[in-house]
């Protein structure tokens, strides 16, 4: 871990996390420094937490372990079962103070009552909302949306929740949530297109912020080196990278993942099996850490190119090349150690591979949390989900390194009214000015 020195609202809020038992939401625009706060509290509270995450791959990049394996809960729709729980789940439920849940915006009303009751029953505190724990939430609900079921799912949220989303869970009536908005932005430092991302971040975009991205995004010929294309659809980045891949000279060389322990399904971070060629596009999936190192020399996000593969695998970016090593990304579970009557961590699997991806092309959603200074942005016929423009756009460090493979139109941008009712009508301990 990287010791950061925290801004001054990413410190208040550490400090209410800390210093209290209030129930906290921390939000923000994309690059507000969510991330960096979290892996702050992970490394640096006084308290036994424990981190959760809706999704195999949220888990490992916090750290945490998947809310479904945490609880031990089934998947599916919970509603008003029993739950079951054995010894090892109640003692770690037990000895939490806090409990951290990241990328909350997935997480479901339903799944969200099911750990309120979970904690209560593990805790025998029937009638204190979470068992008397306290409980942290991160996320940006303009961002990622919970993933909706099939229709028997969809009719039993409409009949029991006013949404599906997390903040309509039952356990609110009972819990006060406090809400922190980041409002300094990291990633972008241009005034005029932060305020751009805002408006399509709460879907007020006028006829002048668009013509100003089309004019810059939609008027230029896409270029063919050193950008990556941000697609909506699966197969459409599968396509590109699979096409660029096979236009260069020579053969490519597999490298296949090494997997020690139980993943659990094909939640893998990484490619399991990784196909390059010097020449080929890459993206970094993880921050530097080596040591001894000045400076870092790639972030998550970073596009270089594979300039070898004879020995080792290098990586040209901005015309230094580095030496890539396979790093490992560990899946840990909680457990409670009696004797030292404390919480731990331990480690159940392993998976090394090459901290690279193919980058021609990336799904919108396997952008989230990364940094571009040059993509296309590629939405394809349609936009599907709310957010999703907001995200494509939010990744772009500055306005000139804006690509669109088409002019975005007024149906691009979708924002989930359940969301602009919520977060309008939330009171704010610190916030935004413009929000």
């Amino acid at each position: 871990m990287q010791n950061v020195t925290l801004t001054r609202e990413q410190a208040a809020v550490f400090q209410a996390i800390e210093g209290t038992r209030e129930h906290v939401f921390v939000t923000g625009r994309a690059g507000t420094g969510k991330s960096t706060l979290l892996n702050h509290l992970n490394w640096h509270t006084q308290k036994q937490i424990v981190i959760c995450a809706p999704t195999g791959v949220a888990a490992l990049n916090v750290g945490g372990q998947t809310i479904h394996s945490l609880f031990r809960l089934p998947i599916g729709v919970i509603a008003d079962h029993d739950i079951d729980q054995n010894d090892a789940v109640r003692k770690i439920l037990n000895a939490m103070d806090t409990l951290v849940i990241d990328e909350v915006s997935m997480v479901n009303a339903d799944l969200m009552d099911a750990m309120d009751r979970s904690l209560r029953q593990a805790r025998q505190r029937p009638l204190e909302p979470f068992g008397g724990a306290q409980v942290v939430l991160f996320g940006d609900p303009y961002q990622l949306a919970p993933v909706p079921g099939d229709g028997d799912e969809r009719a039993y949220f409409a009949d029991t929740y006013d949404s599906m989303w997390f903040f309509d869970a039952k356990v609110w009536s009972d819990a006060d949530l406090k809400i922190f908005e980041l409002g300094e932005v990291h990633r972008q430092h241009d005034d005029e297109f932060k305020l751009m991302l805002n408006a399509v971040r709460h879907g007020r975009v006028t006829a002048e912020i668009a013509g100003v991205l089309n004019g810059v995004g939609a008027r230029r010929p896409l270029p063919e080196h050193g950008a990556i294309t941000l697609a909506t659809r699966n197969d459409t980045v599968n396509r590109i990278n699979a096409t660029q891949l096979h236009r260069l000279p020579g053969t490519s060389q597999a490298n296949e993942a090494e997997v020690n322990g139980d993943f659990g399904g094909r939640a893998f971070p990484a490619d399991e099996r990784l196909e390059l060629k010097v020449g080929a596009q890459v993206m970094f999936l993880r921050n530097d850490t080596a040591i001894g190192h000045e400076a870092q020399r790639w972030v998550n996000g970073t596009i270089g190119t594979i300039t070898s593969l004879k020995r080792e695998v290098k990586v040209e970016i901005d015309g230094d090349e580095h030496e890539v090593e396979p790093v490992t990304w560990e899946k840990f579970k909680y457990s409670w150690d009696p004797v030292r009557k404390k919480l731990e961590r331990e480690i159940v699997a392993e998976f090394t591979q090459f901290p690279l991806r193919l980058a021609w092309a990336v799904t919108i959603h396997k952008s989230q949390g990364a940094s571009y200074e040059t993509a296309i942005v590629d939405l394809g016929s349609r936009v599907f989900s709310p957010g999703q423009t907001y995200v494509a756009l939010s990744r772009l460090t500055a306005l000139d390194g804006l690509y669109l493979s088409r002019p975005l139109r007024p149906s691009d941008i979708i924002v989930d009214r359940n969301v602009e009712r919520f977060m309008s009508g939330a009171i704010r301990e610190i916030g935004p000015a413009d929000a």
